[in-house]
């Protein structure tokens, strides 16, 4: 048995960090109850995460580039499969404007962030109101890039993200002739993934000083308000799986109940570990053992790993919506069908990057020109939020294996030499 402290040592820490920061800012708001005092406690001891945020900031454009590139690219092997990989991507971005939507309502239903009324940063203040003026042909114009050394420098996301659609879906078509390119931009992932991994490491860091400076501000109402926001996802995240279950069932008929039997124990270990990786061989392996050929399954899932993500999709919702609502900002339904769509995108390929959801909404903060701070009062709790997104996204993968198996030559019988191959790998990976 591993120890707590082995795998899920950050998440640990985090912990650790959140209740120290919050003890500590309750103790400071005690003992100096004074506004003035408070204010520079607080100002002085956020140093901290204003330089955590920065580095997740010098992190976005050269992630989101190259991860989405490489996404984009691998997927154009879709069009050698034929029709079973537009099935695939149909049901995909179906599932994802589902969780999507089904995010939005909720949390304009349940406004988990309007009793916070945190004060919006300096730095952002003109921002925030700028946008207010922004109309849909200046949306429109302004996604295109006029250079993406451009985009780049000044961390234009969604300009970058086009780019990187427009790149990738060329060294697609281009074929073998691209692979070079292809591979320069893996690696570049790999780099970043690394990189990331280390930002990631002083979150426990950013925790414990942003918390503190936000209890000391606001007092412990603040971690009500967090227990809220907790339970309304997680209400969520139950409605969408009886979604994604009702459409399957519509699709598979009987068979999804022998579906759902099959991926309780992967579903279980997902969510457990926060780790989609953990539950895929044995994911593989309960699929193939239902009577999903092994083509299917072997093409479907890593593609549904980076492409659809249900669950991180609806917590993305609720993650930007959230910041916005703490910090008093407005958005209308345009703009936020807009930033519903963008998450859609952005989120594509980005699989792989550790604490992805979070890196996407600190992208779609820095688009909107919404305070990326309210990314670090999120960190604090995220490994809740992330047991949650990370087992429904192997559902839905789960779901969406069965459903194009339906759809293309039905369910077959269980392939024993490749159900063998899986289990031994299985148990090499158990020690």
């Amino acid at each position: 048995m591993k120890s707590p402290m082995g795998k899920n040592r950050l998440a640990f820490w985090i912990l650790v960090a959140l209740l120290a920061g919050a003890c500590t800012g309750y103790v400071y708001r005690e003992w100096y109850p004074d506004e003035a005092s408070v204010k520079k406690f607080a100002h002085d001891i956020s140093i901290v995460t204003e330089i955590f945020l920065r580095l997740i900031k010098m992190l976005i454009a050269p992630l989101v580039m190259s991860t989405l590139i490489v996404g984009v690219a691998r997927v154009g092997d879709i069009r050698a499969v034929g029709r079973i990989g537009v099935k695939a991507l149909v049901w995909f971005l179906a599932a994802s404007f589902l969780s999507l939507c089904l995010g939005l309502l909720l949390v304009n239903i349940f406004q988990p962030g309007v009793h916070l009324h945190l004060p919006i940063p300096e730095k952002n203040a003109a921002e925030s109101v700028a946008t207010t003026t922004l109309d849909f042909r200046n949306f429109l114009t302004h996604v295109f890039p006029v250079s993406i050394g451009d985009a780049v420098t000044h961390n234009e996301i969604l300009q970058i993200v086009v780019f990187s659609l427009f790149f990738g879906v060329a060294a697609a078509a281009m074929g073998e002739k691209a692979h070079p390119v292809v591979h320069f931009f893996e690696v570049v992932a790999g780099i970043m993934l690394k990189m990331t991994g280390y930002v990631i490491a002083l979150a426990p860091i950013a925790v414990f000083t942003s918390l503190a400076a936000t209890v000391a501000e606001n007092g412990t109402d603040i971690i009500w308000v967090f227990g809220k926001l907790i339970l309304e996802f997680y209400l969520g995240i139950g409605l969408l799986w009886i979604l994604i279950l009702l459409a399957g069932g519509w699709i598979l008929k009987k068979k999804i109940f022998e579906l759902i039997k099959a991926i309780a124990e992967p579903v279980m270990l997902a969510f457990s570990t926060a780790s989609s990786e953990a539950a895929f061989p044995l994911l593989m392996e309960r699929l193939q053992r239902i009577g999903c050929p092994d083509r299917i399954v072997s093409f479907v899932l890593p593609i549904g790993y980076s492409f659809n993500l249900d669950g991180s999709m609806m917590y993305m919702t609720f993650a930007t919506m959230f910041i916005a609502q703490s910090y008093g900002i407005e958005l209308d339904t345009g703009k936020q069908i807009i930033i519903l769509l963008v998450l859609m995108v952005m989120s594509k390929g980005i699989a792989g990057v550790p604490r992805a959801a979070l890196v996407v909404v600190a992208a779609s903060l820095t688009m909107f020109h919404l305070p990326t701070e309210g990314v670090v009062l999120l960190l604090g709790i995220d490994q809740l939020f992330d047991m949650g997104r990370t087992a429904t996204n192997v559902l839905g993968n789960a779901v969406a294996t069965g459903v194009i198996t339906r759809w293309e030559q039905g369910f077959a019988e269980v392939q024993p030499v490749l159900q063998e191959k899986i289990s031994s790998v299985q148990m090499q990976e158990s020690e």
